[in-house]
Parts: C-alpha cells; structure tokens; sequence
C-alpha cells in the first residue's frame, strides 16, 4: 500500500491520500480523543503523540498537529493509517459509512423568508466552493445566514489555516457578493 503526502496551506495540517475511498460521501471532523472514539482509524490517530484534529475527505485524511516537526509525526501517522487497512476494519466503530452532513444541517440558522437566497448560497457553495478546498485537505459548510450575513463552518485544512480569512474574505465573499446581491459578509463560525 502506497500512501502520498500533501502540503495544505496551513502548515500545521498534512494530507494523507491512501489510494482508496475514505468515505463515500460528505467528510468527518473529529476534534479531540472523545470523538475519535467512533472511529478505529481517528482513534489510531489520536494515539500518535501531537495530533490535535482529524479530517475524512472521500479519498483523503487531513491530520492537524499541535507541535512537533512533520519529519517526526509522518512515518507514525503513516503507519497508523496502513494499519488500519491493512486490518480491515471498518473505517466506523459502528460499521456505518455515515459522514457530518446531517448533524451540519440540523444547526443550521436562517430566516424561511430567505429560503431562496439561502437553496443560492448552498449552490455556490457545493459546486465552486467545496471542490477548491477538499483540493487542500478542508472542507467549508453552510452554517447559516442573518442580516446579509453568511456564516460557514471550517474543518480539516481549512480551521486555523493561517490563509482562511484571505479565503473568506476575498474568495468566498467576493463569490458569494457576485452571485448574491443579499449577502454583505461571509464570517466563519
């Protein structure tokens, strides 16, 4: 089994490609021990010294350090992923393929007068958004929109990236402006 890095633009995130599916669809954050729990391969992960944040894209795995220098940290990661499938266990404790989307939609907030803007900025969102940044190990989702606002939540590569307030600022926000006259600021959540 061949396992390839990526450099992310935050330099505190790696992304680790296995060469098979991770998950079928959506993506997984897991953001300390606890959560990892439902999950061999975020539990594998956890137990490497260092690593503070676990991602599943479709095909990828982004791994968040604290501290400590990559030359370190990769060959256990590594390890601990080539594990985990070379054991065939399941990538959920449960057996399940499930992913964050529908806890993310749940929370979601905004006004049913704003339905439509909204079905809009979700659009945007889904087709030009989301591809770019699973392309860097991260993943932003619809959170919200009030008063013209547009709140999204950040994961993987994506929270604590040095680069994402230029992202949302002049990337997501000038989009979403473009598209949406209703919107007047994107912030994340």
């Amino acid at each position: 089994m061949f396992i390839q890095t990526e450099a992310t633009p935050n330099p505190a995130t790696l992304k680790f490609i296995p060469g098979r599916a991770v998950l079928d669809g959506g993506t997984m954050e897991f953001t300390n021990r606890d959560a990892a729990a439902r999950s061999p391969l975020a539990e594998r992960l956890f137990g490497v010294p260092g690593v503070t944040s676990v991602f599943y894209g479709s095909d990828f795995v982004t791994v968040t350090k604290a501290d400590g220098d990559w030359q370190h940290l990769k060959p256990a990661i590594l390890g601990a992923i080539m594990e985990h499938y070379m054991s065939g266990a399941p990538l959920l404790a449960d057996g399940s393929a499930g992913s964050d989307e529908a806890a993310d939609e749940e929370d979601e907030f905004f006004n049913e007068a704003d339905a439509e803007t909204v079905a809009t900025i979700k659009d945007l969102i889904e087709t030009r958004v989301r591809p770019a940044v699973a392309n860097d190990g991260g993943d932003i989702t619809f959170r919200g929109f009030k008063d013209g606002i547009v709140y999204l939540n950040m994961k993987g590569a994506c929270a604590g990236c040095p680069s994402s307030t230029a992202t949302l600022q002049h990337g997501i926000q000038n989009l979403l402006k473009h598209f949406v006259p209703d919107v007047v600021e994107v912030r994340p959540m």
